[in-house]
């Protein structure tokens, strides 16, 4: 072989193995189904995105996108299920604000929230909101901080479980608004709703998405949302930093998260098929409909938003005395 052949033989050769490459990079996942873990039960809001962008990833790969609800106290089963499953891209984590709450509620977890995980997009984020009954005397966030500084100790603010997303969102509004108030803890929504209907709490802290039809039927008044903008489905309500609580800014948001040790291939495979299905219209408008702002995000920006949160709700966890457990 002359060295002209024998260049053409070495550029044929790698030429093949470049397509090989190539090949392998845009198809890193296997046809076996992909299962994400849902550490909520089936139908709220967290559940129901999740369905919603796994109906359209299976549509983009071609094979089923299950998911597996595993609730319990702090998200600590699904969490640690998916820590400790194969990096593979094949079993996903639904992380969300609370993921963040659990590492500073817990005094010792089965994995680590930062380390054990490769987050890869984010979903969407969803308001909450500070509430009052339709028939209430408090018809504003200033009448609701004047009543509050005027009567040290009497204003009474209804969330669900102490821990909560919601709780911790009622006592950033308390420091925030540099206010004494009770903090009065409920089972759930419903019992929240029926509490403040009920005259029994002043006001309430709660997801807007569970209780659109209260908001919009007017048997309850939003007084204001608390993410750092106004909702596109309730721009007539402004945010609780107009209205004069500076700092108080808390919304959810969810997410998807692989094990630790994910290939980077993976990762970047599956957060290029998330952020299509995201990015949608179909699913956009879906998750609107719920009052969920669709939102994909690179991995780092999602890490970074994951250690933030972290940091963030560690504060408020610690500045309400709230006992680790």
């Amino acid at each position: 072989m002359n060295k002209r052949q024998f260049a053409r033989h070495a550029l044929a050769c790698a030429s093949l193995l470049l397509a090989g490459l190539g090949t392998t990079q845009a198809q890193p996942l296997s046809n076996k189904p992909i299962r994400i873990v849902v550490p909520f039960g089936a139908g709220g809001v967290a559940d129901v995105t999740s369905r919603i962008v796994a109906q359209k990833l299976a549509s983009q790969l071609g094979q089923p996108v299950i998911i597996d609800n595993k609730p319990s106290a702090g998200g600590i089963v699904a969490a640690d299920t998916v820590a400790k499953s194969a990096p593979d891209g094949h079993t996903l984590f639904l992380m969300s604000n609370g993921s963040a709450v659990t590492v500073g509620l817990f005094n010792q977890l089965p994995f680590d929230m930062v380390k054990d995980f490769t987050p890869v997009s984010t979903l969407g984020y969803f308001d909450i909101g500070v509430l009052t009954a339709s028939d209430s005397r408090f018809k504003s966030m200033a009448d609701l901080m004047a009543y509050a500084k005027a009567n040290p100790g009497k204003l009474n603010i209804g969330s669900i479980a102490i821990g909560s997303t919601q709780h911790l969102a009622a006592e950033l509004f308390k420091t925030s608004a540099g206010i004494d108030a009770q903090i009065v803890p409920f089972n759930g929504t419903p019992a929240v709703v029926t509490a403040l209907r009920g005259k029994q709490i002043d006001a309430a802290v709660e997801i807007l998405t569970p209780i659109m039809g209260q908001i919009t039927s007017k048997a309850v008044n939003l007084l204001a949302v608390t993410g750092d903008k106004r909702s596109p489905l309730l721009p007539g309500i402004p945010t609780a930093q107009e209205s004069g609580v500076k700092g108080f800014v808390a919304s959810s948001w969810n997410a998807l998260a692989a094990p630790a040790k994910t290939p980077p291939d993976i990762i970047a495979r599956l957060n290029k098929e998330i952020a299509a299905a995201v990015n949608s219209p179909e699913v956009t408008q879906k998750l609107r409909e719920m009052n969920v702002q669709a939102q994909s995000s690179t991995p780092e920006q999602t890490a970074q938003l994951l250690q933030s949160e972290i940091r963030r709700w560690g504060d408020v966890i610690v500045s309400a005395k709230i006992p680790r457990q």
